[in-house]
């Protein structure tokens, strides 16, 4: 992946780009020549995106990028709800930085030759945003993505637009596009929909549109007709537009690059018939293709709600079929129905190739696009290598999943901590016993007095004024061989000597001729007078749950061998869970013996010690701090000093 090389200028202020040469898009120390009049959007315009929309971002950059742009055309981001930051792009293949601004002063102030604002302010805040945004003497243009603006401040909104002279495009936008030059937001669709439409140049015909859908409907069709969109406006469907058809219809009339005008209107409103007037006085002059959809209306039975706000018909002058009629009387080019809409447009395309009025240019090669990998690899594109393999756990969809058990199903069925553990730890469910046996684990587990290695580690990092986790972590580290290992060894023991098929008295004499302790055999307090209570809690739930206990029965069976020697060497809490744990494992029906053995040789049983004396260990840290102990010092006289005489060297 290309690296990211930011170019140091005191405030991240031009955008970034990164690949074996570093370029730099630095705005203008001075705002460009005002273009024309009529124009809206060229091959230089500059815009800011206020909200943080970085899809619509760098679908702006990437169409930049396959027109060809010698500079992006979005300067920067103005996101109020945080700091001013560094959003990453993409420049084509390379890496790009774009700047971040938190208030709309410092943007404007660090590039002056912003003059266009794509606002995906939310419906609530787009109002105050817009007014803010019209303060600013350099601002020329404003698209308004947003929907369901309340119709008075749409009001309010064009009322200071048309006193401060700026273009209002929308509310309930998509936007608009200047092909070759410029496109707002997400107007034109993905790139592939883009490419198709040959919307990366310029061709001879523009429309107006009120439908952000239907503009996609008319890019297809000029392309499939004609030499392309030279460019196009979608101005929303809302009662209120910031600009209507003929604002935009004059400006394509006093453009020279433009040869054909094409209207999409719909039903409800009386915006078609201005551009109609126009037409009868002159004042528009080009040929014009229109069509206003909704005929449909006049089919039914009962007045119809289209899908934008202004589109009802509250008189027979605001139906389509009345519109189109007027439309064509008035010598505009307008088709029987919508389907013959592209045989009309390219006749008149035709004619005016052949009386010199279009001349056709050469196509160019079509660009290349990158292809976001994501996309790439949902589209099927491409297959890379996992970097990690999971087969626990999922959190992509709407809800988590435990081994594809939806997390309300857990607490639905109640299945408990030993549940999670089963679903977690081995990817099934197990039996109801067998959960309550884990749980049975961490309780007995949970702790053993400050005494052993893992709570005074504990208590000694504490006591040093670290926090929870390197406290815990340092408790943790003493479990090993002489410190919860017994579980592991016992297990491993036991069940060899078990599979071995040697009696009891035999495991025993083994394990002495080898000078080696059996592990989970001895206490140093307990015995078979004294009894661990743990031990037997154990026992008594294993043998009344289990469907069989094979391991214990044998273990029981040498500890009646060890204690005949000492009464002391009785099977203790580790040894007894570890037999238990493997009865649980080959004998619940969950697991082959393959199964049960890999889970041994992993180390199942030391997570069981690790989980359970976890709860502990923080117990010991809360403890501590509730106490308020201070830094600990182990006392000087609990200490054997050897060798502090002074040694005499010879040379």
């Amino acid at each position: 992946m290309p690296s990211v090389v930011p170019v140091p200028n005191g405030d991240g202020a031009d955008m970034l780009s990164a690949n074996d040469n570093i370029r730099r898009f630095a705005a203008p120390s001075r705002p460009l020549s005002p273009p024309a009049e009529h124009t809206l959007f060229h091959t230089k315009t500059r815009c800011f995106v206020y909200g943080l929309q970085p899809r619509a971002v760098q679908g702006m950059l990437d169409f930049d990028f396959i027109c060809k742009r010698k500079t992006p055309s979005v300067a920067a981001i103005i996101y109020t709800f945080g700091g001013q930051f560094i959003s990453k792009m993409y420049w084509g293949t390379s890496e790009t930085l774009l700047p971040v601004y938190e208030t709309v002063e410092k943007a404007m102030a660090k590039h002056p030759d912003v003059d266009v604002v794509v606002n995906f302010a939310s419906s609530r805040s787009v109002y105050s945003s817009t007014m803010e945004l019209m303060e600013c003497p350099q601002v020329r243009c404003i698209a308004i993505i947003a929907e369901g603006v309340p119709e008075r401040r749409a009001r309010e909104i064009m009322h200071v637009a048309r006193k401060k002279g700026v273009t209002i495009i929308g509310p309930a936008t998509v936007g608009g596009i200047k092909p070759g030059a410029f496109k707002i937001g997400n107007t034109g669709g993905m790139m592939d929909n883009i490419v198709a439409s040959k919307l990366y140049r310029p061709g001879s015909v523009a429309y107006v549109s009120k439908s952000g859908g239907m503009s996609n409907e008319l890019n297809n069709i000029i392309a499939n007709t004609t030499d392309g969109v030279y460019e196009g406006v979608a101005i929303g469907g809302d009662r209120y537009p910031g600009t209507t058809f003929i604002d935009h219809m004059l400006r394509y009339q006093a453009d020279p690059d433009c040869k054909i005008l094409l209207l999409l209107g719909e039903v409800g409103g009386v915006e078609e018939y201005r551009v109609i007037e126009a037409v009868k006085s002159g004042k528009i002059t080009k040929p014009i293709v229109a069509w206003a959809i909704g005929t449909v209306a006049g089919l039914l039975k009962t007045e119809v709600q289209f899908g934008h706000a202004g589109s009802f018909a509250n008189s027979q002058l605001e139906t389509a079929v009345t519109k189109n009629k007027a439309m064509k009387e008035a010598g505009f080019h307008v088709p029987d129905t919508f389907e013959d809409l592209p045989e009309v447009l390219l006749a008149l395309y035709q004619k005016l190739v052949k009386e010199g009025a279009i001349k056709p240019k050469p196509e160019p090669v079509v660009p290349k696009i990158p292809m976001d990998y994501s996309w790439a690899q949902e589209l099927g594109l491409i297959r890379k290598p996992a970097a990690f393999i999971s087969t626990i756990s999922d959190d992509r969809g709407q809800e988590l999943l435990y081994a594809g058990m939806p997390i309300s199903d857990v607490f639905r069925e109640n299945i408990g901590i030993g549940g999670v553990m089963s679903l977690l730890w081995f990817r099934r469910r197990l039996p109801d016993y067998a959960g309550k046996f884990l749980e049975m684990v961490l309780m007995l587990t949970a702790d053993h007095g400050p005494a052993v290695s893992g709570a005074m580690n504990t208590i000694i990092t504490t006591r040093a004024g670290k926090d929870l986790i390197s406290a815990l972590v340092s408790g943790l580290l003493t479990i090993g061989s002489r410190f919860g290992g017994a579980l592991d060894g016992a297990a491993e023991e036991f069940s060899r000597a078990y599979d071995k098929g040697l009696t009891p008295r035999q495991f025993v004499d083994t394990m002495r001729k080898q000078n080696k302790l059996i592990p989970g055999i001895g206490h140093r307090i307990k015995s078979r007078n004294n009894p661990d209570l743990r031990v037997e809690l154990v026992k008594d739930y294993v043998k009344a749950k289990f469907p069989s206990t094979k391991l214990l029965d044998y273990a029981l069976a040498v500890e009646s061998v060890t204690t005949s020697k000492k009464d002391n060497l009785i099977l203790n809490v580790d040894g007894c869970i570890a037999v238990c744990f493997v009865d649980l494992l080959r004998n619940c029906g969950a697991f082959s013996a393959e199964e049960a053995e890999e889970y041994l040789k992993m180390g199942v049983m030391n997570g069981l010690f690790v989980l359970g004396r976890s709860i502990g260990l923080i117990a010991h840290f809360l403890d501590q701090k509730r106490l308020r102990t201070g830094l600990y010092r182990h006392p000087t006289q609990d200490i054997h000093y050897v060798g502090s005489e002074r040694v005499e060297v010879t040379i």
